[in-house]
């Protein structure tokens, strides 16, 4: 009996519907058509899984007697595989065949830029399913466009707000070159820059992505942002596999419309597998428009979403959806049809007040499509998307689902509503490294230091090298009586200590650096360097200077016959004078231009521990100023000068041994140590002072081979000749001297021999010009004698002649020279100079006289 009750009761139902629903086909006697554009294939398929969506709504509209009671909607339709060239000429077909399209439906960005500023032109509203492109807000280029679909804009908030949730300062973008994702990607970066955040490098790219997931790699992008369509997702993943650019360091932010499954798609365009693009996608999050109605209540197309969806998969009628393409987008799709015949109805209700109806509508005749428009701005229901109402530009006001892909599944980790600037945050974050990944590579500033070895070495043999120093000033002064140190001038010797002990502590501080000091008592060790080696300098050097330039002074004058004399206040004035200049450069240095404290950054270098994502940043001090170059300039040029001098006047007085300063020669060989060493280390330092250890022990070597080998040179030989000699002053003199003495006394004898030599050659001149004379004497007196008449005149004649040529000089040997005694010359050893030459000229000139006329 309830078998047979049951069974009346559907066939009751069954009877009341289909009259319910020929009564409703009875009164839709006329006929609005739409034209329907769907990317079937392409790089985005979204008419598979669109397009049911949309015969479905349009079955559930015509059913219903209080939406357009008076029409029925039609829809004619085409493909346009994703491509605004195919796409423009569907939208032509559609509006040259008949019937005429009241509203036009399309699906990709790229197709619905192209078409809507088309549209335009014949007062046709455009509605999107599927745009998400930013371009189309722009309400003076698409003036009649709307949207079911979220713009791509409204992921960047939510963006903006999960950067700053986690802390990251500084991203990475990388775009498909389409306008879709090249407006996304500039709305972004406006965003992101009044949040405060950098957004480092941008790429890139048309179809190959390789290049722009290198330059990705290889300038530290961590947090990325991916805008591409599906199909160029899985290339550019397939590359950032390659070239290791996932895992706990990076984390991709992709738009969240790809079904769940898309990296599983058989693509050949790519080599890597499904598990490959899995691992790379690992912990990738994704941001989308929720366009699911969240609640389990019915909405407005009196169904709810889960209804919605059990019939669309009956509909399609496929094992996996997630190989649909547009599946997500189909409740979007589906209130699109909604959207519109609510609009249509509103603006019927309108037209039939005005005497018109929507079968006036026409391409050339805006009047209907501003009724159409104005309606569109006014509609809201609530739809198995959600919500559904547009801005001003046509844009859907919807929220923002983030997503986590965690082992292979997506998971929810929050909401954004972009209108109350509200994130609702689940917590369900999972990261591979445990936490998240900090937003570049962590730099930890090093400071690169002197090694510590080298530092104590060269503090040590300074250490040493001062106590040298020390004992050379103690036996200076206890020995200061002694005659072999009074003749060095003691008190010069205990300032070329006192030079080289300052230059010596100069060791310490150039080791110095922020390890041992604070960074603002640095720029005090930078000034207490330049003036201690300065004046270290130039007491030291200066002391053996002054010296040299006495020896060349006295040498000098003894050659004037001026007195040989050494006033210590002469040597005082070249020192006082050499001090007063640096006093005066380092014044004005510190006055005009002080140092501080600069730093040289050097390349990134990985840190030894790779288990945190750190890189070292090193960085050396130096000491610096504004006009650096010019300071030194003048500091080494005055140096440079006192250098070159002083190993001239070394040259010069190599051989010269004084009494009035006894270690010339010592004090000139500590000249040529220092100023080799000098010009060696200085401009290897310039070269290398960014390599701290180098630097340093270039420095630092000069500096106590200086002063070692100047305190040797100096103190040395004084000290053995006092151990040497305890007791006996005046010996010890000798024997401090006596080769040097030697030598002299050697080079006299040379030279006396060479110009003995000099003068036997002009006496032998002199004798062949006297010969010469005799034979014109003879021949001019044989010729008077013809012409005499006397024989006695001629007799007498004859014996002047002949006691004349008895007077011919005869040779001498050099020995008989060099012992000659005469009045009219005096040569020997004991007596020469150049009144001797004189005189020895005088004697031979008065030898060369002719006899008088009267003489003959």
């Amino acid at each position: 009996m309830r078998l047979v009750l049951c069974l009346v009761n559907v066939i009751l139902v069954l009877l009341i519907f289909s009259l319910s629903t020929r009564h409703a086909e009875g009164l839709k006697d006329r006929n609005i058509t739409i034209g329907g554009i769907f990317p079937m294939s392409g790089s985005w398929a979204g008419g598979q899984g669109c397009l049911p969506a949309v015969q479905m709504a349009l079955e559930d509209v015509n059913l219903r007697d209080d939406i357009l009671p008076e029409y029925h909607l039609n829809m004619d339709f085409d493909d346009s595989q994703c491509m605004p060239g195919l796409g423009t000429k569907v939208l032509y077909e559609l509006l040259y065949n008949q019937p005429k399209k009241v509203i036009v439906l399309t699906g990709c960005s790229i197709v619905s830029t192209f078409v809507a500023q088309a549209a335009k032109m014949w007062h046709l509203i455009v509605l999107a399913y599927g745009s998400s492109s930013p371009a189309l807000s722009n309400r003076d280029r698409f003036p009649t466009f709307f949207r079911t679909h979220p713009s791509a804009t409204l992921h960047n908030p939510t963006r903006v707000k999960i950067f700053q949730l986690f802390k990251w300062k500084r991203i990475a973008t990388i775009q498909e070159t389409q306008e879709v994702f090249t407006s996304t990607v500039e709305d972004l970066e406006e965003r992101v820059k009044a949040a405060g955040i950098e957004v480092a490098v941008r790429q890139n790219f048309l179809t190959d992505p390789t290049n722009a997931v290198r330059n990705l790699k290889r300038q530290d992008a961590r947090i990325i942002v991916g805008v591409f369509y599906e199909d160029m997702a899985r290339r550019v993943f397939c590359q950032a596999y390659k070239e290791k650019l996932y895992g706990k360091k990076y984390v991709w932010f992709i738009i969240g419309w790809y079904p769940n499954n898309w990296y599983k798609v058989d693509d050949p365009s790519i080599n890597c597998t499904s598990d490959q693009l899995k691992e790379a996608l690992e912990g990738h999050i994704t941001t989308e428009a929720v366009i699911l109605h969240q609640e389990k209540t019915k909405t407005d197309t009196n169904m709810t979403s889960q209804q919605f969806k059990a019939r669309l998969d009956e509909r399609l009628n496929v094992s996996d959806t997630s190989q649909v393409g547009g599946y997500p987008e189909a409740p979007l799709a589906y209130d699109a049809v909604w959207a519109l015949a609510i609009a249509l109805n509103k603006t019927s209700e309108r037209l039939r007040d005005r005497g018109l109806n929507i079968e006036d509508f026409n391409y050339s005749n805006s009047e209907i499509t501003d009724e159409i428009y104005s309606a569109m701005n006014s509609t809201k229901f609530v739809g198995v998307s959600g919500n559904v109402a547009f801005s001003s530009q046509g844009d859907r006001i919807a929220w923002t689902k983030i997503e986590q892909l965690i082992n292979g599944t997506y998971y929810t980790l929050g909401y954004y509503d972009q209108n109350s600037d509200n994130l609702t945050w689940l917590h369900k974050e999972r990261w591979t490294g445990g936490h998240p990944p900090p937003d570049r590579t962590k730099q930890m500033p090093v400071l690169r230091v002197v090694s510590l070895g080298l530092f104590l070495s060269m503090c040590g043999l300074s250490t040493f090298g001062i106590f040298a120093g020390v004992a050379c000033l103690i036996f200076n002064i206890i020995n200061s009586k002694r005659r072999c140190i009074i003749h060095s001038h003691p008190r010069m010797n205990s300032i070329v200590v006192i030079g080289c002990i300052l230059c010596l502590i100069c060791v310490f501080l150039l080791g110095l650096d922020s390890r041992f000091v604070s960074e603002d008592t640095y720029p005090l060790i930078c000034q207490l360097r330049a003036w201690i080696l300065s004046f270290g300098f130039s007491l030291g050097y200066g002391g053996m200077f002054s010296k040299i330039w006495t020896v060349h002074r006295l040498t000098t004058s003894s050659r004037q016959k001026n007195k040989k004399e050494v006033k210590n206040c002469e040597m005082y004035i070249v020192l006082t004078a050499i001090i007063l200049i640096d006093l005066i450069i380092l014044t004005t240095w510190q006055a005009i231009d002080p140092m501080y404290r600069s730093l040289e950054m050097f390349d990134l270098e990985p840190a030894p521990s790779t288990e945190h994502d750190i890189m070292y940043k090193p960085y050396l001090e130096h000491c610096d100023s504004n006009n650096i170059s010019i300071w030194l300039g003048v500091v080494f040029g005055h140096k440079g000068i006192l250098l070159l001098f002083g190993i001239f006047l070394s040259y010069e007085t190599r051989s010269v041994k004084l009494k009035q300063v006894n270690d010339s020669r010592f004090v000139g060989m500590s000249i040529y140590n220092v100023v080799v060493l000098c010009v060696i280390t200085v401009p290897i330092v310039l070269i290398i002072k960014s390599q701290q250890d180098a630097s340093f022990a270039f420095v630092a070597l000069a500096i106590i081979l200086c002063s070692f080998l100047s305190l040797g040179l100096i103190f040395g030989p004084k000290v053995i000749e006092i151990l040497r000699n305890p007791k006996r002053n005046q010996h010890e003199i000798r024997s401090l001297t006596e080769s040097v003495v030697g030598k002299e006394e050697e080079e006299r004898h040379q030279k006396l021999l060479t110009e003995n030599g000099q003068l036997q050659a002009q006496i032998a001149e002199m004798e062949e010009k006297v010969r010469t004379l005799n034979r014109q004497l003879k021949e001019k007196m044989q010729e008077r004698i013809r012409l005499t008449t006397s024989k006695g005149i001629t007799s007498n004649l004859t014996v002047e002649t002949n006691r004349k040529s008895s007077k011919t000089k005869p040779s001498y040997s050099p020995t008989q020279v060099l012992e000659m005694r005469t009045p009219e010359c005096m040569i020997s050893s004991d007596y020469y100079s150049d009144s001797g030459i004189h005189t020895c000229s005088t004697v031979i000139r008065s030898t060369k006289n002719s006899p008088s006329e009267n003489e003959v």
